[in-house]
Order: C-alpha cells, then structure tokens, then sequence
C-alpha cells in the first residue's frame, strides 16, 4: 500500500524578476548550502527534427535552509518553479551560473547531466553567451542510492539503475507519481497538478539526500580519516596548504581571499596589472553564500563530483544515415527511458511460470565477451547464430530457446513488447562489472562448483566421465593437439559434448578458476 509523502510543499512560482517570488528565491538562495535540481520540457515525437536541443520551459530548485541542515526542523524546504518560458532568462542567468559553480551550495540531481545540456541549449538561444558549462560540487541520487546499496549489503556489488520513483518508494517509503512526466510544460498556465509533480521531483531529492547523509553520519563513515579545522592549520600559508592532499576547503578558500588581496596590494603600481582574476565573480561564487557546515563539507569532499559540459556535448546528436528514423527512445521522456532499463521479471525460466529453474541467456554482438564469463561461472549463455543479426532473429531465438536478451543496443528495447520479460540492457562497460550486473540484477546463485563447467567456445556441457591422457589424445586427432609436456602429468581430460573441444586442469584453469572466485567474491 503507497503511503502519501508528509513532507508539506511550499511551491512559488517565479515568473517576473520584481516579484515577490524572485526576491524570495534569490534570499533563499544565498541562505541555502543544499539545492534540488530538476528540469521539465515538452517532450518530442520520434518524427520531430533533431536538429536541436528541447527547450526547458521548467527549472525547478528545492532549497533545504540552514535549520534543516544543521538537523533541526523547524523550517521546511522551499521549491521554486522557474517559468522560463515567461521569465526573462538574462535576469537569471548570473544568478543561476553561480549558484551552478559555488563550492558553498551542494547540488542534488538525478541524471541531471542531459537536463544542464538542454537547459544551456535555451538560454543561450536567448543571449545568454555560453549558457551553462559546468555543476560542481554536485551528487547524483543515483549514486546516493548504490552507496546505500553497498552499506546495507556489507560489500561492493554492481552499480544498478533505478527510476527515481523505485528510489524514492525504496528509501523514502511512499510512491512518486510519474503520470504528468510527458505532459506538455510549454502550455500555459501551469495545471496545479503539475505544479505539485514539478516540486515533489526535486523536493525528493533533498529527502534522500537527507536519509543519506543521517545513515553515513551515524555510522561514522563519513567522518572517518577526514581532517577538522584547527587553528594551527589556518596559519598555515597558502603554498603549505596546497601541498597537503587532505587540505580542508573552507581553510583553501580563506587562504585564497588572502592571496588575492596580497596580489592586488603587491601589482597596484603596475598600470596594466598582472592580475587575471575577475574579482567581481570571485567574490560572487564565493561569498553569495554562507560556508557550508563541516559535516556536509566532509560529505560533499568525500562524495562530491561534477558536470561538466564538453564541446561536443552542445551538438544534438545527428543520424548517421540521411532519412533514417531516429530511435523512438529518443522521443521518450528521462525517467522512462530509465525504467524501461529495469529488470522487473519474472525469467523465463522461473519454475512459477513453468521453467526449469535454469537461467540462460542470450548475449548479442555488443556483450559478446560478457556470454565467455557467464559460462565461466556455470550460467547457460549463447550468442547469436549469425554473425550480424537482424533484430528479429535475436528475439526469434531468444522466444524459442527461452533466454533473456542481453544487450548494450537501446534500440533493440522498442522491441520489448514482442520479447515481454526476456530483455535487458546492460548498462556496465567492462566484463567483470557486465557479470556482476547480470548476476545481481537476476539473483544468479554462483558457486566454486560452478566454475569452469561448461565450454567456453560453444556454452557447451562436458562429457560426465573424464578421459585418461591416451583416449583424450586419441580424441584430439584431426582438430586438437594435445601439448606432449602434458604426457606425463597423469591428468584428467574433459570433452565438451556439442563441440568436442578437450580441456583439462592446467595453469591457465586454476588461474581462471581464481579470477572468478575473486570477481564473484566467493571466497568472502
């Protein structure tokens, strides 16, 4: 049973720059060391032109006060909708630049790097030179929620991705609606409805952050081999400071002040000068707000990271081929795009629906290498029959032998409704990490049993009984040659029943047998 959200909204729409609302939010923001970051647009149709970027019509910003940072609750998150569609964007260009790059306000998003990218796109088709470049010190909730993940379980497991709907019912307890995501945020004036679904899409944002930051403090970690400000260190000249790798900002950012005024004193009889810091936007995204908290500064320096927007990422990304169709998850909204990413079962295989209890799978072109270590750890994984499938043919075998497709391929996941409940998209880049997926997000039981138990050319099963040197070297003839070293060794043979191919237990089987007990951590 979904359980309403408790946390009471305060929603104020900023639509002009003299009113009240804007002045709220501008006090807000200098007053505030943690925001919520969220965008809206109109969603496209896969025949719109990709020529450009959508525009944001939407910028929501949740802003936790300083009562809730400090753990006291006597003042609620305030969430302000920008109506950029309104809103003259020159007047909050600066303003949102800075707060964008302030080391002093800690920004939250989910998956915001696209949302920078298209909120950029729009400004500076409205003057605004150069838009937006970079969000730093940022967190993605995504990542809050795999480092919860790690900490419950006790141990480092694959990165999985979740909808911020799943993460908000995980860690939060009550449902996110989702059904006004691809409604059309160009028409004026907004429906309150949207207004409420705008503001709970980047409220919750600070409320999982704020789970996140109460568990890793009460558990210590957080603070664990940070350094605390003392006044020996403060004295410490600018040079010293950056010489230490653990160097505390707050103490970097004094000394900074300080270098900067030494400069100016030292280069004032210069006439042209020799300074090239613009002081003006130093002292901006510096001091327009108050130095965070140390324990949220020893969060944000131990999990910290940034956005930051290359050349390439301001070019909407054309078709290769001319009249091509575009991939309709183009066309399709963020979050679901990230939910058609979830595994949500139940396999094929799965005894309730009348499988085996087996898992098997079928790797494509793109996770070839990922279906040699899933044989290598027991699991049944095939590869396509042709060497350049047709996406047809990959869920014509996938339906026939019963697997699960795995897949790297976004496109084949318009696909989905003839493949219900067989297809995946793996979203890890290197094998080790593939497996690790693959095995978390189906709950594959993995044993030092299991290990090098079936071909790994062909997925093959091996014979029952073992061969003795002479009938293995006998069986090798014409396709196989046993090396002559292994003669004398009085070793055990294995044949593999599809594809004859012999193997037995020399240096580089005991070597693969631990890589994987390693991989699949089967030793802990």
């Amino acid at each position: 049973m979904d359980s309403e959200p408790r946390t009471p909204l305060k929603i104020h729409l900023v639509s002009t720059p003299d009113s009240p609302e804007f002045a709220r939010f501008t006090r807000a923001l200098t007053r505030s060391s943690v925001v919520g970051l969220d965008a809206e647009w109109k969603p496209r149709r896969a025949s719109h032109p990709q020529s450009a970027f959508p525009t944001v019509t939407l910028l929501q910003v949740a802003c936790r006060p300083p009562a809730a940072a400090a753990a006291v609750a006597s003042e609620e998150p305030a969430v302000f909708l920008l109506d950029l569609s309104s809103i003259p964007l020159p007047s909050v260009w600066e303003i949102l630049r800075d707060v964008f790059a302030s080391p002093d306000v800690l920004k939250l998003g989910f998956r915001f790097k696209q949302d920078l990218t298209y909120l950029s796109s729009t400004f500076c088709a409205q003057g605004c030179d150069f838009g937006f470049d970079r969000v730093e010190p940022y967190i993605d909730i995504m990542g809050v929620h795999n480092i919860l993940r790690q900490k419950q379980l006790g141990r480092k497991t694959a990165k999985v991705s979740k909808s911020l709907a799943a993460i908000c019912e995980e860690l939060l307890g009550y449902s996110l609606s989702k059904e006004l995501q691809c409604s059309d945020w160009s028409q004026r004036p907004l429906t309150e409805e949207q207004k409420e679904y705008a503001a709970r899409d980047a409220l919750c944002l600070l409320e999982i952050f704020s789970v996140f930051q109460a568990k890793i403090i009460n558990k210590g970690k957080c603070l664990k081999g940070n350094v605390v400000l003392h006044s020996d260190r403060m004295n410490l000249g600018l040079k010293e400071i950056l010489k230490e790798s653990d160097t505390c900002s707050a103490i970097l950012r004094i000394k900074s002040f300080e270098a900067l005024h030494i400069v100016r004193t030292t280069t004032a009889e210069f006439p042209h000068g020799i300074v090239t810091v613009d002081e003006a936007s130093f002292r901006s995204s510096f001091q327009s707000t108050k130095p965070m908290d140390e324990a949220l500064l020893l969060v944000v320096r131990k999990y910290g990271e940034k956005i930051l927007l290359k050349e390439s990422d301001r070019r909407p990304k054309a078709s290769k081929k001319k009249g091509r169709k575009r991939s309709s998850l183009n066309s399709v909204s963020k979050e679901a795009r990230e939910t058609i990413d979830e595994w949500e079962g139940p396999a094929p295989w799965d005894i309730s629906t009348g499988g085996d209890g087996c898992p098997k799978f079928l790797c494509d072109v793109m996770v070839e290498g990922l279906a040699k270590h899933l044989r290598c750890v027991g699991i049944d994984a095939a590869i396509p029959h042709s060497k350049k499938p047709e996406p047809r043919e990959l869920i014509a075998q996938a339906h026939k032998e019963k697997r699960v497709l795995l897949t790297r391929d976004a496109k084949l996941l318009r696909h989905e409704y003839l493949l219900c409940n067989q297809i995946y998209r793996v979203k890890s880049l290197l094998k080790n990490e593939q497996l690790l997926e693959v095995i978390e997000a189906f709950q594959l039981k993995i044993s030092e049993d299991d290990l090098m138990s079936r071909c790994t050319k062909c997925n093959g099963r091996f014979i029952q009984k073992p061969l003795s040197t002479e009938e293995a070297v006998e069986a090798a003839k014409g396709f196989q040659r046993i090396p002559s070293c292994l003669f004398n060794k009085n070793l055990e043979f294995w044949q593999c029943m599809d594809c004859n191919q012999l193997y037995w237990e020399g240096t580089q089987y005991h070597n693969a047998v631990q890589k994987f007990i390693d991989v699949c951590k089967l030793n802990e």
